[in-house]
């Protein structure tokens, strides 16, 4: 309940760019059923919208796979943060959370579970489900709305934006250190100088760079705070 309370209104956000990523999918070109599969099976949104364009112009399929990981090679660093807490666990269970994990999530249970040493609790992993179960459900569900009833909504509706605005009421509360602050700033400048270039590396370099910023600003407050008392 906690985890659910936490990403409630995150939820709202997701649930949002699901449907749209569901009408952007059929009007690309693909089925009904190919989309809700599409959906189900890949549960990325930002791979999902990249490889879109490269099915409409008959791209190699070596091709599709690779913008699609391009864009979410931000999980390797998140999934190598998380993996102190859950490598006790099988393979498998790890998969599965690996699977459902989502960057709403990530940065949810790091802020409140980051700075604790030690394989994850019981509390935790269940935290950690309480983001990732109802997440992945939104997702699912507020997509197939947009795969099979998307039609009927308006252009003029502008879901996309909606979309990023509520994406920002949830992520600007959480800046509340200078190295948060240094790691947004930095990872915002990155990606909007970085959109022109190709397979979404914009997304990639805003990823890294704002992680370096952020790990940069902390070390330096760090030893500001050590002369200090020195």
């Amino acid at each position: 309940m906690a985890g659910f309370r936490d990403v409630f209104t995150a939820l709202v956000a997701t649930s949002t760019w699901g449907f749209v990523t569901g009408i952007a999918m059929v009007k690309s070109g693909l089925t009904e059923t190919m989309a809700a599969w599409m959906t189900l099976l890949v549960y990325a949104g930002s791979a999902q919208l990249t490889s879109l364009p490269l099915i409409v112009s008959s791209a190699p399929i070596w091709l599709i796979f690779a913008a699609g990981m391009v864009v979410n090679l931000r999980f390797i660093i998140f999934a190598a943060a998380l993996q102190p807490f859950f490598r006790h666990m099988h393979w498998f269970k790890r998969l599965v959370l690996g699977f459902l994990s989502t960057d709403i999530a990530f940065v949810f249970f790091m802020a409140r579970h980051g700075d604790r040493k030690g394989p994850a609790t019981t509390e935790q992993l269940w935290y950690l489900l309480g983001m990732i179960i109802p997440g992945w459900l939104s997702w699912n569900i507020f997509s197939m709305v947009g795969i099979y009833l998307g039609g009927f909504v308006p252009a003029s509706w502008s879901l996309e934006f909606a979309a990023i605005l509520a994406l920002m009421a949830v992520v600007i509360p959480l800046v509340k250190t200078r190295p948060m602050a240094m790691c947004l700033l930095t990872a915002g400048t990155i990606a909007l100088v970085g959109q022109a270039l190709p397979l979404r590396l914009g997304l990639l370099a805003a990823v890294i760079g704002g992680i370096a910023a952020g790990v940069l600003a902390e070390r330096l407050q760090h030893r500001g705070k050590s002369r200090k008392r020195k």
